[in-house]
């Protein structure tokens, strides 16, 4: 029995530690909490890239909202502190890249794809319209419709 016990306390160790890591963080202000909240919603977690920081439940993201709180406290701007997370991570980190030469694949690239494909079906639909075969007059009434 007393094995058990201790086999179970042990398991329970590692969500002691995650408790205490997702301590909510101590703001000065409601407006500086919207601040953060804003901040962390512009920027993409590096290790998932589908959710913003503020949604991830990584690991990273969980260091990088540390980070940005830190940054903060420490009166950088939010430009400041999205230069600094550019410089680390890339503009992969931003949810919202600036519209400049490198990143106009990522801008314009879904409208150049839909537009290739609206070509393709208008070349494939009149190519089908001009080998269709005219419509044949409609059969004698006599005729047996087997």
């Amino acid at each position: 029995m007393r094995r058990w016990l201790a086999l179970a306390l042990l398991c329970a160790l590692p969500l002691l530690a995650i408790a205490q890591a997702i301590q909510p963080l101590p703001f000065r202000d409601h407006a500086e909490e919207v601040r953060f909240q804003k901040l962390s919603a512009e920027l993409r977690c590096p290790m998932c890239q589908n959710e913003t920081l503020a949604d991830s439940n990584a690991p990273i993201a969980h260091d990088l909202r540390r980070q940005v709180f830190e940054m903060m406290q420490a009166g950088k701007s939010d430009a400041e502190i999205k230069a600094y997370l550019v410089a680390r991570y890339s503009e992969l980190v931003l949810y919202k890249p600036p519209v400049e030469p490198k990143t106009w694949l990522l801008w314009f690239g879904p409208l150049v794809v839909l537009a290739i494909g609206g070509v393709v079906v208008a070349v494939q639909v009149r190519r089908r319209a001009r080998t269709a075969p005219a419509v044949a007059a409609p059969a004698n009434d006599t005729e047996d419709d087997w």
